[in-house]
Protein backbone atom coordinates (compact mmCIF):
# COMPACT_ATOMS: atom_id res chain seq x y z
CA UNK A 1 0.00 0.00 0.00
CA UNK A 2 1.56 3.16 -0.86
CA UNK A 3 0.04 6.18 1.14
CA UNK A 4 1.79 9.70 0.92
CA UNK A 5 1.00 10.40 4.88
CA UNK A 6 1.81 13.86 6.06
CA UNK A 7 5.57 14.07 7.54
CA UNK A 8 3.85 15.69 11.04
CA UNK A 9 1.54 12.96 11.46
CA UNK A 10 3.16 11.59 13.86
CA UNK A 11 4.00 15.07 15.62
CA UNK A 12 -0.14 15.50 15.90
CA UNK A 13 -0.62 12.26 16.82
CA UNK A 14 2.05 12.98 20.00
CA UNK A 15 -0.29 16.09 21.22
CA UNK A 16 -3.25 13.77 22.38
CA UNK A 17 -1.77 14.06 25.50
CA UNK A 18 -0.41 11.08 27.14
CA UNK A 19 2.28 8.47 26.30
CA UNK A 20 1.63 6.90 22.60
CA UNK A 21 1.71 2.92 22.62
CA UNK A 22 0.77 3.28 18.92
CA UNK A 23 -0.77 5.33 16.59
CA UNK A 24 -1.97 4.57 12.94
CA UNK A 25 -3.52 5.87 10.01
CA UNK A 26 -6.85 4.79 9.36
CA UNK A 27 -10.16 5.79 7.08
CA UNK A 28 -9.86 5.98 3.63
CA UNK A 29 -5.91 6.31 3.10
CA UNK A 30 -6.21 2.63 4.62
CA UNK A 31 -9.12 1.59 2.92
CA UNK A 32 -7.35 2.64 -0.69
CA UNK A 33 -9.38 5.39 -1.58
CA UNK A 34 -8.49 9.10 0.02
CA UNK A 35 -9.67 11.99 -1.85
CA UNK A 36 -8.16 14.95 -2.47
CA UNK A 37 -9.54 16.51 0.25
CA UNK A 38 -9.97 13.60 2.62
CA UNK A 39 -9.47 13.81 6.33
CA UNK A 40 -6.25 12.46 7.90
CA UNK A 41 -7.87 10.20 10.26
CA UNK A 42 -5.24 8.86 13.30
CA UNK A 43 -6.07 6.17 15.33
CA UNK A 44 -4.27 5.28 18.52
CA UNK A 45 -3.54 4.00 22.36
CA UNK A 46 -2.37 5.49 25.15
CA UNK A 47 -1.34 4.71 28.51
CA UNK A 48 -2.87 6.20 31.66
CA UNK A 49 -0.58 6.07 34.63
CA UNK A 50 -1.65 3.68 37.21
CA UNK A 51 -2.81 7.09 39.64
CA UNK A 52 -5.23 7.84 37.03
CA UNK A 53 -6.65 4.75 37.05
CA UNK A 54 -6.87 3.44 40.86
CA UNK A 55 -7.41 6.71 42.28
CA UNK A 56 -10.13 8.78 42.91
CA UNK A 57 -9.46 11.34 40.06
CA UNK A 58 -9.26 9.06 36.77
CA UNK A 59 -7.63 10.05 33.35
CA UNK A 60 -9.70 10.16 30.34
CA UNK A 61 -10.44 6.40 28.30
CA UNK A 62 -10.49 7.98 25.05
CA UNK A 63 -9.09 11.31 24.20
CA UNK A 64 -9.72 13.11 20.72
CA UNK A 65 -8.44 16.10 18.93
CA UNK A 66 -9.77 17.42 15.68
CA UNK A 67 -8.72 20.59 13.86
CA UNK A 68 -6.81 21.27 10.59
CA UNK A 69 -3.08 21.39 9.44
CA UNK A 70 -2.15 22.35 6.48
CA UNK A 71 -5.00 22.62 5.14
CA UNK A 72 -5.55 19.27 5.77
CA UNK A 73 -8.42 18.08 8.45
CA UNK A 74 -7.69 16.04 10.82
CA UNK A 75 -9.43 13.34 13.05
CA UNK A 76 -7.29 12.23 15.94
CA UNK A 77 -8.52 9.25 18.40
CA UNK A 78 -7.33 7.54 20.90
CA UNK A 79 -7.77 5.19 23.51
CA UNK A 80 -6.26 4.14 26.87
CA UNK A 81 -4.38 0.73 26.84
CA UNK A 82 -6.60 -1.16 28.84
CA UNK A 83 -10.23 0.41 26.68
CA UNK A 84 -8.43 -0.79 23.95
CA UNK A 85 -7.60 -4.30 25.10
CA UNK A 86 -11.14 -4.83 25.62
CA UNK A 87 -12.49 -3.65 22.63
CA UNK A 88 -9.55 -5.92 20.76
CA UNK A 89 -11.12 -9.04 22.47
CA UNK A 90 -14.75 -8.11 21.75
CA UNK A 91 -14.96 -8.62 18.23
CA UNK A 92 -14.04 -4.89 17.40
CA UNK A 93 -12.93 -4.65 13.39
CA UNK A 94 -12.63 -0.95 14.61
CA UNK A 95 -9.88 -1.96 16.82
CA UNK A 96 -8.11 -4.21 14.70
CA UNK A 97 -7.54 -2.53 11.40
CA UNK A 98 -6.50 0.17 13.52
CA UNK A 99 -3.59 -2.14 15.51
CA UNK A 100 -3.11 -3.72 12.44
CA UNK A 101 -2.76 -0.94 10.04
CA UNK A 102 0.07 -0.60 8.07
CA UNK A 103 0.26 3.06 8.01
CA UNK A 104 2.30 3.41 10.90
CA UNK A 105 3.33 7.04 12.38
CA UNK A 106 3.87 6.25 15.88
CA UNK A 107 5.30 2.45 17.02
CA UNK A 108 6.72 1.00 20.46
CA UNK A 109 8.01 -2.78 21.65
CA UNK A 110 3.91 -2.68 23.44
CA UNK A 111 2.84 -2.11 20.00
CA UNK A 112 4.33 -5.28 18.53
CA UNK A 113 3.02 -7.22 21.54
CA UNK A 114 -0.42 -6.36 20.43
CA UNK A 115 0.30 -7.14 16.51
CA UNK A 116 1.22 -10.56 17.32
CA UNK A 117 -1.60 -11.23 19.73
CA UNK A 118 -4.32 -10.16 17.51
CA UNK A 119 -4.30 -13.15 15.24
CA UNK A 120 -5.01 -15.53 18.22
CA UNK A 121 -7.83 -13.18 19.19
CA UNK A 122 -9.58 -13.00 15.28
CA UNK A 123 -12.59 -15.18 15.65
CA UNK A 124 -15.60 -16.22 12.80
CA UNK A 125 -17.77 -13.78 15.38
CA UNK A 126 -15.89 -10.58 13.84
CA UNK A 127 -18.19 -10.77 10.78
CA UNK A 128 -20.81 -9.44 12.51
CA UNK A 129 -18.96 -5.99 12.93
CA UNK A 130 -18.60 -6.24 9.37
CA UNK A 131 -22.37 -7.19 8.50
CA UNK A 132 -23.52 -4.85 10.96
CA UNK A 133 -21.09 -2.13 9.51
CA UNK A 134 -21.98 -2.55 6.02
CA UNK A 135 -26.08 -2.37 6.83
CA UNK A 136 -24.89 1.53 8.48
CA UNK A 137 -22.88 2.37 5.38
CA UNK A 138 -25.64 0.66 2.30
CA UNK A 139 -28.76 3.03 4.42
CA UNK A 140 -26.98 5.94 4.58
CA UNK A 141 -26.15 5.46 0.62
CA UNK A 142 -29.82 4.14 -0.02
CA UNK A 143 -30.66 8.10 1.81
CA UNK A 144 -27.80 10.27 0.60
CA UNK A 145 -26.75 8.47 -2.83
CA UNK A 146 -23.39 9.72 -1.73
CA UNK A 147 -19.82 7.48 -3.32
CA UNK A 148 -18.32 7.40 -0.08
CA UNK A 149 -20.88 4.97 1.89
CA UNK A 150 -21.50 3.19 -1.14
CA UNK A 151 -17.53 2.22 -1.34
CA UNK A 152 -17.73 1.67 2.51
CA UNK A 153 -20.54 -0.84 2.00
CA UNK A 154 -18.16 -2.95 -0.66
CA UNK A 155 -14.92 -2.72 1.52
CA UNK A 156 -16.12 -3.58 4.80
CA UNK A 157 -18.22 -6.69 2.86
CA UNK A 158 -15.22 -7.38 1.01
CA UNK A 159 -12.61 -7.17 3.88
CA UNK A 160 -14.86 -9.12 6.37
CA UNK A 161 -14.73 -12.12 3.55
CA UNK A 162 -11.43 -12.14 3.06
CA UNK A 163 -10.54 -12.44 6.77
CA UNK A 164 -13.80 -15.14 7.25
CA UNK A 165 -11.83 -17.09 4.35
CA UNK A 166 -8.28 -16.60 5.58
CA UNK A 167 -7.66 -15.58 8.83
CA UNK A 168 -5.76 -12.09 7.12
CA UNK A 169 -6.89 -9.14 7.72
CA UNK A 170 -7.19 -6.92 4.13
CA UNK A 171 -8.68 -3.30 4.23
CA UNK A 172 -7.52 -1.80 0.54
CA UNK A 173 -10.31 -2.12 -1.57
CA UNK A 174 -8.24 -1.95 -4.84
CA UNK A 175 -6.74 -4.94 -3.35
CA UNK A 176 -9.38 -6.90 -2.82
CA UNK A 177 -11.70 -5.49 -5.51
CA UNK A 178 -13.91 -9.04 -5.50
CA UNK A 179 -14.07 -9.43 -9.10
CA UNK A 180 -16.24 -6.13 -9.62
CA UNK A 181 -15.45 -4.22 -12.67
CA UNK A 182 -16.36 -0.79 -11.75
CA UNK A 183 -14.59 -0.63 -8.35
CA UNK A 184 -11.33 0.77 -10.52
CA UNK A 185 -13.73 3.76 -11.27
CA UNK A 186 -15.49 4.08 -8.09
CA UNK A 187 -12.37 4.70 -6.48
CA UNK A 188 -10.96 7.22 -9.14
CA UNK A 189 -14.29 8.86 -8.70
CA UNK A 190 -13.69 8.98 -4.76
CA UNK A 191 -10.04 10.16 -4.97
CA UNK A 192 -11.16 13.55 -6.98
CA UNK A 193 -13.66 14.53 -4.12
CA UNK A 194 -14.28 13.57 -1.01
CA UNK A 195 -18.46 13.65 -1.38
CA UNK A 196 -18.32 13.33 -5.00
CA UNK A 197 -21.46 12.44 -7.05
CA UNK A 198 -22.49 8.31 -7.61
CA UNK A 199 -21.50 7.38 -11.52
CA UNK A 200 -24.80 7.04 -13.68
CA UNK A 201 -25.20 3.65 -14.58
CA UNK A 202 -23.53 1.46 -11.78
CA UNK A 203 -26.56 2.09 -9.04
CA UNK A 204 -28.37 -1.11 -10.08
CA UNK A 205 -25.56 -3.17 -10.55
CA UNK A 206 -24.29 -1.97 -6.98
CA UNK A 207 -27.53 -3.17 -4.96
CA UNK A 208 -27.30 -6.24 -6.83
CA UNK A 209 -23.74 -7.19 -5.56
CA UNK A 210 -24.12 -6.14 -1.76
CA UNK A 211 -26.63 -8.23 -1.26
CA UNK A 212 -24.80 -11.13 -2.96
CA UNK A 213 -21.41 -10.35 -0.53
CA UNK A 214 -23.75 -10.16 2.34
CA UNK A 215 -24.73 -13.62 1.53
CA UNK A 216 -21.05 -14.67 0.47
CA UNK A 217 -20.54 -12.75 4.06
CA UNK A 218 -22.46 -14.78 5.82
CA UNK A 219 -21.61 -18.34 4.12
CA UNK A 220 -18.01 -17.63 4.88
CA UNK A 221 -18.42 -17.04 8.81
CA UNK A 222 -20.42 -20.15 9.51
CA UNK A 223 -18.02 -22.23 6.92
CA UNK A 224 -15.00 -20.52 8.48
CA UNK A 225 -11.71 -22.38 10.26
CA UNK A 226 -11.56 -19.11 12.78
CA UNK A 227 -12.91 -20.48 16.04
CA UNK A 228 -15.58 -19.41 17.67
CA UNK A 229 -13.50 -17.99 20.66
CA UNK A 230 -9.90 -16.33 21.11
CA UNK A 231 -6.98 -18.23 22.42
CA UNK A 232 -7.45 -18.33 25.72
CA UNK A 233 -3.55 -18.25 26.22
CA UNK A 234 -3.86 -15.23 24.31
CA UNK A 235 -6.58 -13.60 26.52
CA UNK A 236 -4.25 -14.42 29.44
CA UNK A 237 -1.31 -12.85 27.82
CA UNK A 238 -3.24 -9.50 26.68
CA UNK A 239 -4.14 -9.14 30.20
CA UNK A 240 -0.46 -9.75 31.42
CA UNK A 241 0.90 -7.16 28.42
CA UNK A 242 -2.01 -4.53 30.10
CA UNK A 243 -1.36 -5.34 34.17
CA UNK A 244 2.60 -5.03 33.02
CA UNK A 245 2.41 -2.50 30.92
CA UNK A 246 0.48 -0.59 33.62
CA UNK A 247 2.56 -0.99 36.64
CA UNK A 248 6.08 -0.89 35.14
CA UNK A 249 5.63 1.37 31.78
CA UNK A 250 9.06 1.03 29.79
CA UNK A 251 10.73 4.24 29.67
CA UNK A 252 8.91 5.64 26.41
CA UNK A 253 5.87 5.59 27.82
CA UNK A 254 6.80 7.42 31.08
CA UNK A 255 5.58 11.28 31.99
Amino acid sequence: MTVDVPEWAAETAQTIGRPLIFATVSGAHLYGFASVDSDLDLRAAHLLAAEEVVGLRTGPETLQIDGVRDGVELDVVSHDLLKFARLLHSRNGYVLEQLLSPLVVVTTPVHAELVALAPRLITRHHAHHYLGFATTQARLFERTGELKPALYTLRVLLTGIHLMRTGRLETDLGVLGGGLRYVPELIAAKREAEHGPFPDGVSARLSADVERLREELETARDESALPEHADPAAVEELHALVVRTRLDPPLSLRR
